[in-house]
């Protein structure tokens, strides 16, 4: 297995979110100043847009910045498959081709989904050992963050792409929270052996073989993803993509529900302005801009897909997982222990 490069650059794609290009640009600035020794960017959209944005944030002539032109844009209305065949020269498409090519190892974008998994998988391919990628996001929990993964990458898994899905997400929780052993659950509907579909079963005597490689404590139910009891949340792509969508609207719709019966009279007016610092203090903790992307793990290259709404904020969090990703050397670490978990797996078939 060749080692995952651990320096390079990361290649942006300046023009597939909701807020444009300035955003993108203005979370670059905001990302060089804060983090040093970030790994120079490739911004790569239409040159004739990007440049007056780089002017007026003062990046004209950075050494770490540097622009890659793209005359199309991928849309979040566009059919995946199409859209990764009709523009190839979209800004997506090249920011991808750049890992391909070498020219940088890593890619972030908040474009469309489908087309972003769709595209690396068949341009980066996966790594070895690997037949799947997964989506993982990161999400608030009592004490802390966990994990979810899939959250859509894989509808229709099978039982070794869950393992292997806790292997990866075991990395990424090393780089994220600094957890020298992260605590693995697997999602199903009860904690009781024998509890679940086949998938569950057949992934659970899976997990438990695989020993050391992961820190297996058992089946999670819905309701304690929440308290602080695992690190990892592992499921298929089809379970995880519907736990992030509900959550992402119940926040929402809490939020909404909220804010309209504290507006309900003056009374509850001037209590929810007495309490403004614990509602701040919530909103940041909730707030998906602390963890601005969830990285594309178990392809060949660094992929970080960020929210399409992404503000600057949350994109210049984007761009530092991928730097994280890099500088742990993410990709060489996961195929090390994949390979173990595979010969571990085919010698308990044998």
């Amino acid at each position: 297995m060749a080692d995952t490069p651990t320096t390079g650059r990361i290649a942006v794609d300046a023009m597939g979110g909701d807020l444009g290009p300035a955003e993108v640009v203005e979370a670059a600035r905001l990302a060089l100043a804060e983090y040093p020794g970030l790994s120079p960017l490739i911004l790569v959209g239409d040159t004739a847009v990007l440049k007056p944005l780089l002017a007026k944030a003062g990046l004209t002539g950075h050494p770490s910045v540097t622009l890659s032109h793209a005359s199309e844009v991928i849309t979040m209305d566009d059919k995946p498959l199409l859209a990764i065949r009709r523009k190839k020269d979209s800004s997506m498409m090249r920011a991808i081709e750049l890992v391909k090519n070498g020219e940088a190892v890593a890619a972030v974008s908040c474009g469309n989904t489908g087309s972003l998994v769709a595209a690396a998988i068949l341009k980066l391919r996966t790594l070895e050992g690997l037949d799947r990628a997964a989506l993982a996001p990161v999400v608030p929990r009592a004490d802390g963050y966990f994990i979810l993964l899939d959250a859509g990458a894989n509808p229709d898994a099978r039982s070794e792409h869950l393992v292997h899905n806790a292997i990866v997400g075991s990395h990424y929780a090393r780089i994220e929270f600094g957890c020298a052993v992260p605590r693995v659950g697997l999602l199903t509907i009860g904690t009781e052996e024998g509890k679940g579909n086949a998938l569950i079963a057949e992934t659970h005597d899976a997990l438990k073989r695989i020993g050391s490689l992961v820190n297996y404590v058992g089946p999670v139910e819905g309701f304690q993803l929440f308290s602080n009891n695992v690190d990892v949340v592992v499921c298929d792509g089809f379970v995880g993509n519907i736990c992030i969508k509900s959550w992402e609207s119940l926040v929402k719709f809490f939020g909404n529900e909220l804010r309209d019966q504290l507006q309900a009279n003056l009374c509850r007016t001037a209590g929810a302005f007495l309490a403004r610092g614990a509602f701040a203090a919530l909103r940041q903790r909730i707030n998906p801009e602390r963890y601005g992307g969830a990285p594309l793990l178990g392809v060949k290259g660094n992929i970080v897909k960020a929210h399409g709404s992404s503000n600057r904020q949350a994109w210049k969090n984007a761009i530092r997982i991928a730097q994280d990703a890099i500088q742990y050397d993410l990709n060489h670490r996961i195929e090390v222990d994949v390979a173990l978990a595979n010969e571990l797996l085919h010698q308990q078939v044998a």
